[in-house]
């Protein structure tokens, strides 16, 4: 089904914050996403948007771990292409380190990229959604961060994406009697985050379907969760993983 609605998604220059992008534009949505400027070029981005469909698709340099960016990159998606229907909050820096070997510049880059950029989306996007009576915000997990499941090398990076969790499942308390939603996405398993699904369907992995997942995969279940339709699903956690246990693969 298409749709005539507007999207925002951060940190879509590659991986699996690209595919969704694809995935929307597929469907009709008009999307805007954003960049790291000193990062991966969005032309690889815009060309496969636009090779899927997508008629209105616009890419804003941002750097999401810099408080204000967030909120200007918002501004600069609605002067583009107007009100924002869905926010896609899929940016998140990653570090992958004992505790031990980590430093305060890595802590405030966890916070700072994954759940401040959150909390700062957040306010750009809601006052506007709450005048229309319509929103869809999905934010993005680790596998188990719902339930705080540790993993070892990821202290921090775990603990920024918990922290993302539950202010996510804590807005969709609050925000629902406006029309908005806002769920979580918890992706695991997915070894090449550039294969679709038929490529990583032949990929090995350790959950109990036996092979890898896709961003083909993840975009499904976010087109799932930002559709009209999708009014009564509200504050859920959607692992995308193959039923993987394991806070990551």
């Amino acid at each position: 089904m298409s749709s005539a609605r507007t999207a925002f998604v951060t940190g879509a220059a590659r991986g699996l914050a690209r595919g969704i992008v694809v995935g929307l534009a597929r469907e009709g949505y008009r999307v805007a996403f954003t960049y790291r400027p000193a990062g991966t070029s969005p032309e690889a981005t815009l060309a496969a948007a636009r090779a899927a469909g997508g008629v209105e698709v616009v890419a804003i340099p941002a750097d999401h771990e810099r408080e204000g960016e967030t909120l200007r990159s918002v501004a600069a998606a609605q002067d583009a292409l107007g009100s924002i229907d869905a926010y896609v909050h899929a940016v998140g820096p990653i570090v992958v380190k004992p505790f031990a070997a980590c430093g305060m510049d890595d802590y405030r880059t966890m916070l700072a990229g994954n759940l401040e950029s959150a909390v700062e989306g957040a306010f750009a996007v809601l006052p506007a959604m709450r005048e229309r009576g319509f929103g869809r915000l999905v934010f993005f997990g680790m596998n188990g961060s719902h339930v705080t499941q540790p993993s070892a090398g990821m202290s921090l990076y775990g603990a920024a994406k918990a922290g993302v969790t539950v202010f996510a499942r804590t807005l969709a308390l609050e925000e629902a009697k406006h029309g908005i939603t806002v769920n979580v996405v918890e992706p695991g398993d997915i070894r090449n985050k550039d294969a679709d699904r038929a490529a990583a369907r032949t990929i090995a992995a350790n959950n109990p379907t036996g092979h890898a997942g896709s961003w083909e995969d993840v975009a499904f279940a976010v087109r799932t969760l930002l559709a009209d339709e999708a009014e009564f699903i509200n504050g859920n956690i959607f692992g995308v993983n193959g039923g993987l246990v394991e806070a990551y693969e």
